[in-house]
């Protein structure tokens, strides 16, 4: 799993915060999207959506885990538009076929 700042706190599983939410990323198939709240639920952290971005702020640029796939709750990308994180997370998403080249993705139908 991604190297990044280790989220210290063991779920009762011993699985770190940080693991269950690296597993959950790791599981959305190409071409689906799920927010942050669905992804700390899934990780079984509820109401916990910022810490799920925040532990994704903290992974290496060179990670393989698909970090892309998740957005904010609007169905958009967090990144302001412009920045060179936008730009990158929309040209995965356009690639893995949930986003327009307009910017606008495919939240209604490619929703996890």
């Amino acid at each position: 799993m991604p190297t990044g700042k280790r989220d210290g706190n063991q779920k009762s599983n011993g699985e770190s915060a940080a693991e269950a939410i690296y597993r959950v990323v790791a599981s959305i198939p190409p071409g689906q999207l799920a927010s942050y709240g669905q992804v700390a639920e899934l990780a079984g952290l509820p109401r916990q959506a910022r810490r799920v971005g925040r532990v994704l702020s903290q992974l290496p640029a060179d990670t393989r885990l698909p970090w892309f796939r998740v957005v904010n709750a609007a169905g958009k990308i967090s990144f302001p538009v412009g920045s060179s994180g936008y730009q990158r997370q929309l040209n995965h998403l356009i690639d893995e076929g949930s986003a327009f080249a307009d910017g606008r993705l495919r939240w209604r139908d490619c929703r996890l």
